[in-house]
């Protein structure tokens, strides 16, 4: 391998190695393959005990052919027996790579044979293909990266010997990367349980509203997709409006499952929920303890300046409270509850329609009622 090659893998692994997200780490192994190998599609499968699992697929044809909405719906996440009888399937089992010129022409005595069936029901003609086991740093496969047809002039040729040996070494270092990204994965997800069963807690005591904060947390991201932020933006937020109510452990149960309305004493006493949220949140270094305490201090601040605790008015609400303010409620009123059943959802819909501009943003109102058949799903 040549100094240029040497670098330019060492470059791709350094690149592999700052992606912590599991699925654009994915894609961007297959991207850097294809750019190394000139290979017109491939996967990449991830190996769990004895199964294979499909993670991730790239074919440029067919994404000329069929669009980039239709090749995402191929592209589903599926499992297959580790079995030698796939040729991704006896990379994995064997730990050998598999280079063959024209998949039609694979010998009858091999273990492992090509199942046309993707190339007939979506008219693509596979010929070349190059299949290696990805090892961790315990030489364990972890995965498979299958790419298909190496193109040359348009046409597919065989995989060539030198790039068997570049992409052998390439795989190496995106089995670590994704091995890496999986840990990442674990842990976030481990924070996030966390803070669901800290924010369950303060809902436990009426199962009804069991549901409510997963529910919240799912509005408040689609709003923030739709007003156009990053996804660790998005991810941010989902995270953190589970706390929105998180203060509702510092309020006395008789008020919390009362059946009926509260009187103005408790009323007053139920609204130092956010405050209390507030003050168990604060000081943390942590950005999703810190999005949370914003959170549930101000989301039931209103837009005219009459919520509270701070009675803060417009744009002055942080954006991350005005959102949850319109996803809060619009669940509470779209759910059951110890003190009322479900409101009718036209109802529901003219409460916010009332309220746009006095209780919620108004824009935010816009956007979530044009996203009702969305919101219906997550409901």
């Amino acid at each position: 391998m040549d100094e240029k090659v040497f670098q330019k893998i060492l470059d791709i692994g350094i690149a592999l190695s700052s992606e912590h997200d599991l699925d654009t780490l994915l894609n961007k192994i297959l991207s850097k393959a294809q750019e190394i190998t000139g290979a017109d599609g491939g996967s990449v499968y991830l190996v769990k005990k004895d199964r294979l699992i499909f993670k991730a697929s790239r074919n440029c044809t067919l994404l000329k052919k069929l669009g980039a909405k239709k090749m995402n719906e191929l592209v589903k996440t599926f499992e297959l027996p580790a079995s030698k009888k796939s040729m991704a399937g006896y990379a994995a089992v064997t730990g050998r790579t598999l280079n063959i010129p024209n998949v039609k022409n694979i010998p009858a005595d091999e273990e492992y044979f090509y199942d046309p069936s993707f190339d007939k029901k979506y008219d693509y003609d596979t010929v070349s293909m190059l299949v290696i086991p990805m090892r961790n740093k315990q030489d364990e496969v972890t995965g498979v990266l299958q790419l298909i047809n190496s193109l040359e002039n348009g046409k597919p040729v065989p995989f060539k010997e030198s790039q068997e040996k570049i992409i052998s070494s390439f795989s190496s270092q995106a089995a670590i990367a994704i091995e890496n990204a999986a840990l990442n994965d674990l842990l976030e997800q481990a924070h996030f349980d966390t803070i669901f069963r800290l924010s369950e807690a303060a809902e436990y005591r009426d199962k009804e509203t069991a549901n409510h904060i997963k529910r919240v947390s799912h509005y408040a991201k689609l709003l923030f997709e739709k007003m156009g932020h990053n996804k660790e933006e998005c991810k941010l937020l989902f995270w953190s409006a589970p706390m929105h109510d998180i203060g509702k452990l510092g309020i006395p149960d008789a008020i919390l499952q009362k059946p009926g309305p509260l009187t103005s004493e408790e009323r007053a006493i139920m609204e130092q929920h956010a405050a209390i949220g507030a003050l168990v949140l604060k000081d943390s270094a942590i950005p999703v303890i810190a999005k949370s305490r914003i959170v549930a201090l101000t989301h039931h601040e209103k837009y005219d300046g009459s919520g509270y605790p701070q009675k803060l008015k417009g744009e002055a609400i942080p954006l991350e409270g005005r959102v949850v303010a319109l996803a809060d409620v619009y669940d509470a009123l779209s759910s059951k509850r110890v003190y009322k059943p479900p409101m009718p959802e036209e109802k529901a819909i003219a409460i916010l329609k009332e309220g746009a501009g006095r209780h919620f943003d108004p824009l935010l109102v816009k956007i979530f009622l044009g996203e009702m058949k969305k919101i219906k799903e997550i409901r």
